[in-house]
């Protein structure tokens, strides 16, 4: 087994708690789903949010999740960075898989796949 981190944005639409709580329930369901994870591999989840996001905490989503109560999860304010996307949520994940560097499938939702544009998973679906 390797260790590797699987990367994830999105953005919400508006700074509350059902909207950072939708989108990031979508991420970290899409994040795993992608990677074929189950919480046993997680070694930790860091969640960043910008610093126009105030209404909850997108961490405690991970807690929703049946059978991920026990996942270690933490939650931090993003960089604020002149010109930066706002409003975005950024997910770390790390994980013990069998997946090479290359096999890992990176999650960019909503305003957020300006981030990594080379690693959408269009492009990965259109090789």
């Amino acid at each position: 087994m390797m260790m590797r981190g699987i990367r994830g944005a999105t953005t919400v639409e508006q700074d509350t708690d059902n909207d950072i709580t939708a989108k990031t329930k979508q991420l970290i369901e899409k994040m795993i789903s992608e990677n074929e994870i189950e919480p046993e591999q997680v070694v930790q989840i860091l969640i960043s949010a910008t610093s126009d996001i105030h209404a909850a905490f997108p961490a405690k989503v991970v807690r929703t999740i049946d059978g991920w109560q026990h996942v270690p999860v933490m939650c931090m304010q993003e960089m604020d960075v002149e010109h930066g996307l706002k409003q975005c949520i950024r997910v770390m994940m790390t994980v013990q898989t069998e997946k090479r560097q290359d096999e890992v499938r990176h999650v960019y939702l909503e305003n957020a796949v300006i981030l990594r544009p080379d690693l959408s998973l269009t492009k990965k679906t259109e090789l």
